[in-house]
């Protein structure tokens, strides 16, 4: 019997089109597909950078909480820009979101194109010690 557990559109979670789960969790470990900055109807929000990266993390954290893990239990983030000049303003909502001793580690990468002219795409995997 498998302990995997597939998370898909629902109450409370950004409805996708993508045919994907937006978050399995397997035994300890929550791994979340890429979230961008659309609303809970699925519709893509333009906006500044700042303004996507709320509404990206926003998203990821209302899947993450739909899985029961929480945002304590994040250890790693990886985040895609369109234009890595972005990271100056990532960076300070970033490490508001994290307390001090518990930041995740985190990789950042600049990509050709995001899926609906996004300029960020945040993605994640969160561990439980204890399940």
């Amino acid at each position: 019997m498998s302990n995997r557990k597939f998370i898909t559109t629902g109450v409370n979670i950004p409805k996708t089109s993508a045919p994907i789960s937006q978050a399995v969790v397997a035994g300890n470990y929550c791994h979340i597909s890429g979230q961008i900055s659309v609303d809970s109807e699925g519709k893509f929000i333009d906006g500044t950078i700042e303004e996507q990266t709320e509404l990206a993390f926003n998203n990821l954290l209302a899947v993450l909480k739909k899985t029961g893990f929480s945002i304590n239990e994040i250890v790693f983030i990886d985040i895609a820009f369109t234009n890595l000049k972005d990271l100056e303003f990532v960076n300070p909502y970033f490490d508001s979101l994290f307390e001090v001793a518990r930041k995740p580690a985190r990789t950042i990468y600049q990509a050709a194109a995001l899926p609906a002219g996004a300029k960020i795409k945040v993605m994640a995997i969160a561990i439980k010690d204890n399940i």
